[in-house]
């Protein structure tokens, strides 16, 4: 374990540390907050992540609001939880709050970094939750901005990868919030020296087999030649609102294009959208596969620019896939609906427990029947499939004109049990005949991790 101290030097004027006036100020731009807002923080250990978290402690403490710490245990180091609480005493003596959230199960080989930044998220997240927080506050600061331009640029990544990370992103369950993208690290360090706090220096951020350190380890040569942190950081910014008026407008197309149902599809007006500018129609159909498909990203561009051309050109014909999703036309109108490659197995249905299903759905089951607190036949949550829309049309004829076009059905999520299925929300279908499981659906919420209304972008 390395522990920096607060070491008595003289900061620079650059090094100033940040006043509660400029954090203050900081927080406006990345607002609104509740009255009495409660706020978690990511906290590392390190010099950045302790400043935000004493900053945003004393923020908070004057609004009559609260804030927790959260740290991550990775299990990657032997050190990782010694570390943790030697976070946890110092936040203690300073009366934060502190969780440890550790990532379990097996890890990756390759790719660890990215699969340890996607599960350190999801455990914040979903801590945030279930604790009723709206808001989770991370450190990134300007030099972690000017190396992620810098990431993607070498990557070739186009106007939505340069525009680096966003101030706010919004998410169905917690807003992340960035207030210290304008702010160098030296500021942050100074500020944790001026609260005389020490930190950690962890020492994966030495290691050159990682991208990230490698860029870290050229911007001293960049910022001679006149390419700064400051400067990376402002092309950035730049970019980033080149990215907002691009996602504006797919917005306001997809408005008048476009319609989402509950049971997750979209119906598309080809007309509208060939109509359109290109990178504006483009950017929308990207937004649109996310949206249905339940992805983080969109696909390949190579492969939506494919698709891009049959659509707007009008010449679709057979159905086509592509991001978890399955496009057919429908005359004028195009049918985008989840394909069946890909799902999820079949998941057990418990009473009172609430899952995200296909990375689609939030589902929560409930008891049903009077006097059953269990389930009296165990039941899993599934698609329903050819067999199960057989089955259901077979019971219930009429739902074959139903309100879900057949494309769509299979995909439905479903409860069966050991006599079939029971009960597909979206058909509003329930088994006629047969025994009762005991569990159903309390509550069904299409929630993908990409809505098509793109609010998940925004610049202080």
């Amino acid at each position: 374990m390395d522990i920096a101290g607060p070491p008595r030097d003289r900061e620079p004027a650059s090094a100033a540390p940040v006043s509660d006036d400029a954090f203050a100020g900081m927080m406006a731009a990345v607002g609104p907050f509740e009255a009495n807002s409660r706020l978690a923080v990511a906290v590392s250990g390190g010099g950045d992540s302790m400043a935000l978290c004493l900053l945003a402690q004393r923020w908070a403490g004057r609004r009559r609001g609260s804030t927790t710490a959260l740290t991550v245990d990775h299990g990657l180091r032997p050190e990782a939880a010694d570390e943790a609480r030697q976070v946890g005493r110092w936040l203690k003596a300073r009366g934060v709050a502190h969780h440890v959230l550790e990532w379990r199960g097996p890890k990756p080989v390759s790719g660890i970094q990215a699969a340890a930044r996607a599960a350190r998220y999801g455990l914040m997240t979903a801590w945030a939750r279930e604790a009723g927080v709206l808001h989770l506050l991370v450190a990134h600061h300007q030099e972690d901005q000017a190396e992620t331009f810098l990431l993607r640029l070498e990557r070739g990544s186009g106007i939505d990868g340069l525009s680096a990370m966003a101030a706010i992103v919004e998410t169905p369950a917690v807003r992340l919030v960035r207030p210290l993208l304008g702010v160098p690290r030296a500021r942050l360090r100074a500020t944790a020296r001026a609260f005389g706090q020490e930190w950690l220096e962890d020492p994966s951020n030495r290691d050159a087999a990682f991208a990230r350190t490698r860029i870290r380890a050229a911007l001293p040569a960049l910022a001679r030649s006149g390419m700064s942190p400051a400067v990376l950081a402002e092309k950035a910014n730049r970019v980033g609102h080149v990215r907002i008026a691009l996602e504006n407008a797919a917005s306001a197309l997809l408005a008048v294009c476009c319609t989402v149902h509950p049971a997750g599809y979209a119906r598309l007006d080809q007309s509208i959208v060939a109509a359109a500018p290109e990178d504006v129609s483009f950017r929308a159909l990207a937004r649109i596969l996310m949206c249905v498909g339940g992805r983080e990203y969109a696909p390949r561009r190579e492969k939506l620019e494919r698709l891009y051309a049959v659509v707007v050109g009008g010449k679709l014909g057979k159905a086509r896939t592509l991001g978890g999703c399955r496009i057919l036309a429908e005359g004028y109108r195009i049918l985008v609906c989840r394909e069946m490659r890909g799902m999820p197995e079949p998941i057990a249905a418990v009473p009172g427990t609430r899952v995200v299903w296909d990375g689609r759905f939030v589902i929560r089951f409930a008891a049903t029947g009077k006097g059953a607190p269990r389930p009296r036949h165990p039941a899993h949550l599934t698609r329903l499939g050819r067999e199960g829309w057989a089955a259901v049309a077979a019971d219930r004829p009429d739902l074959k004109a139903g309100p879900v076009p057949a494309a769509a059905r299979l995909a439905l999520p479903a409860l069966r049990d050991e006599w079939g299925v029971f009960t597909v929300p979206h058909l509003y279908y329930t088994r006629t005949g047969g025994p009762r499981p005991g569990v159903g659906f309390g509550h069904i919420a299409f929630c993908p991790p990409n809505s098509i209304s793109g609010v998940g972008f925004r610049l202080a």
